[in-house]
């Protein structure tokens, strides 16, 4: 895995992250886009089918976590040709130091037939998986999904940076994926840290108050 995938957050948390090629999709939509790099690509989108992403993306997954235990890929050759020929014909070999364990939640992750290969609830339920109690992370926005909460005094701070009140207050409960949304993120994220950030300055803007916010502005 190169260092650049790897990510720390201000409370020492890693974050797995890939800035390259990649697609969104709808729930229950199929894709035929190939994506991502070719060690990290799945069977089925390497032949070419259509496919779920959630399926291709819990692949990737298991190849991250086997480099993660064993210190390399699953998948490697300087032909691109035999690569592929590999990963389709889910040919790896798991080294004998890997648990039994974890030997068997890559098995099920790395699966060629993406029908039986195991899903997120497959993999939070797993023995391997349920080793450490890991505490529910929250806080997480999915761009073009969540809701963002909108904090009154960093929204007051996008003020002091000449950003319009009204229009920070649209884009940010649009989930508008513009400067002033990463502004506004970055600059709560930052107060966050600082332990700044009281709840009670949060609420979430309806139509009715943004309405009532930009008739006086």
């Amino acid at each position: 895995m190169k260092p650049e995938n790897l990510l720390l957050d201000h409370k020492k948390n890693i974050k797995i992250v890939d800035f390259g090629l990649s697609n969104t999709y709808k729930p229950g939509e199929t894709l035929k886009t190939a994506c991502g790099s070719p060690c990290y690509a799945a069977p089925e989108m390497i032949a070419g089918k259509r496919y779920f992403g959630s399926n291709v993306d819990i692949w990737s997954c298991g190849v991250i976590l086997f480099a993660m235990i064993c210190g390399y890929l699953p998948f490697e050759d300087p032909n691109t040709a035999n690569l592929y020929k590999k990963i389709l014909n889910g040919e790896y070999t798991i080294p004998k130091f890997v648990s039994p364990e974890s030997r068997d939640l890559i098995t099920n992750i790395l699966n060629t037939d993406p029908e039986k290969r195991f899903k997120i609830s497959d993999i939070r339920k797993h023995a391997w998986f349920n080793q450490i109690n890991i505490t529910k992370i929250t806080g997480g926005i999915f761009i073009g999904l969540s809701q963002i909460p909108i904090n009154t005094r960093i929204l007051e701070l996008l003020v002091e940076y000449n950003f319009k009140k009204d229009y920070a207050v649209k884009c940010i409960n649009a989930n508008k994926h513009n400067h002033v949304t990463t502004s506004y993120y970055l600059l709560l994220k930052r107060y966050e840290q600082l332990g700044e950030i009281s709840d009670k300055d949060f609420e979430y803007f309806d139509e009715r108050k943004i309405n009532a916010l930009t008739q006086y502005l």
